[in-house]
């Protein structure tokens, strides 16, 4: 009798803890006001955040506003859908001229997608990626160069252990060389099969949904702190395993990002996640989340929550096809 009632409690006790990790992910991930701090302290930072919202909200969402709003009602005007919009009755006595205006109107339109969408899609993705970088770094700077010099002493004398459990010492020359390139590697596989796999459960009927919006939630969370232990040369093994036994703190930290876009078309999505993205990795740059939750009272909470494996699928797909690489490279 007593063996039940202890699991059950086991279980509370692990869904509380989940729920308080989750909470405080949550709330790190809305502390955008550290954006406009560490803006005020770079002017590097604000000219490429500002050139960020300038492609991906002002000229690609508007854009995106253009066309819902003026181009395809100007379209349905001039190549009506029903008789009700025109005055010739000859013309409405046969759909044939509508299944034409129907073909010209969809075939205009996709041509507005193919010669200015897409191609500013790419344009946009790929700027927008090395702008990201950029805005990481002078996120880092600035948060580094303006803060508080006692605050920084105390918190490095209280974590220089803890800390030191997160960075690993890579070898000098070509042999750190060599380890960062096959950590790149092996980084860029495992987040390509994790988004393969985000993709493929989305299609899961019932619960495909809830599980997409919750690896979502994990995989911008990775994104955003990658940029920060990328600058504090936190090593690939580290990096996975904090994040796999904070699970609860990362998930909550990714439901913003992930709320904002989830139930837009997929050209929207983008466009807002671009403008959002970078707000969300100035707030994972700045965040003492990881002295937080290095503390003593969180590292016991996320001990009893336990370790979760989010990336085995991807890592032993990672692994597996490493191998294969190798063999067929070994095999000429």
């Amino acid at each position: 009798m007593g063996t039940p009632k202890l699991s059950i409690d086991a279980v509370r006790s692990k869904a509380k803890n989940a729920s308080l990790l989750w909470f405080h992910g949550f709330k790190e991930a809305c502390c955008l006001h550290r954006v406009v701090v560490l803006c005020l302290r770079s002017r590097k930072l604000s000219i490429r955040t500002g050139q960020c919202f300038l492609l991906n909200g002002f000229i690609f969402l508007g854009s995106m506003f253009v066309l819902k709003s003026m181009v395809i009602p100007t379209l349905q005007w001039i190549l009506p859908e029903n008789c009700s919009q025109i005055d010739l009755q000859d013309s409405c006595s046969s759909g044939v001229v509508f299944k034409l205006y129907s073909f010209l109107r969809a075939g205009l339109i996709q041509l507005f997608y193919v010669f200015w969408f897409y191609p500013l899609y790419i344009f946009s993705f790929i700027l927008s990626t090395l702008w990201y970088n950029d805005i990481a770094k002078y996120g880092f700077a600035a948060m580094r160069g303006y803060g508080s010099v006692a605050e920084e002493s105390s918190s490095q004398k209280e974590s220089t252990t803890k800390q030191s459990s997160v960075q690993t010492e890579k070898p000098t020359g070509l042999g750190g060389v060599m380890i960062g390139i096959g950590e790149q590697v092996y980084s860029v596989l495992l987040l390509s099969f994790f988004f393969l796999e985000v993709y493929a459960i989305g299609f899961i009927p019932y619960i495909g949904k809830a599980l997409n919006f919750l690896l979502l939630s994990w995989m911008y969370a990775y994104y955003c702190f990658e940029y920060r232990w990328n600058f504090s040369e936190v090593s690939l093994e580290k990096r996975l395993d904090f994040f796999q036994t904070n699970w609860a703190f990362f998930a909550g930290f990714g439901n913003p990002c992930v709320l904002a876009i989830f139930f837009f078309s997929p050209l929207v999505s983008y466009g807002v996640m671009a403008v959002l993205f970078p707000l969300f990795v100035l707030t994972a740059t700045s965040s003492r989340a990881e002295e937080a939750l290095y503390s003593e009272r969180r590292n016991s909470i996320s001990a009893g929550i336990g370790k979760l494996p989010i990336f085995y699928a991807a890592d032993a797909l990672s692994l597996l096809s490493q191998h294969r690489f190798i063999g067929e490279f070994c095999t000429y």
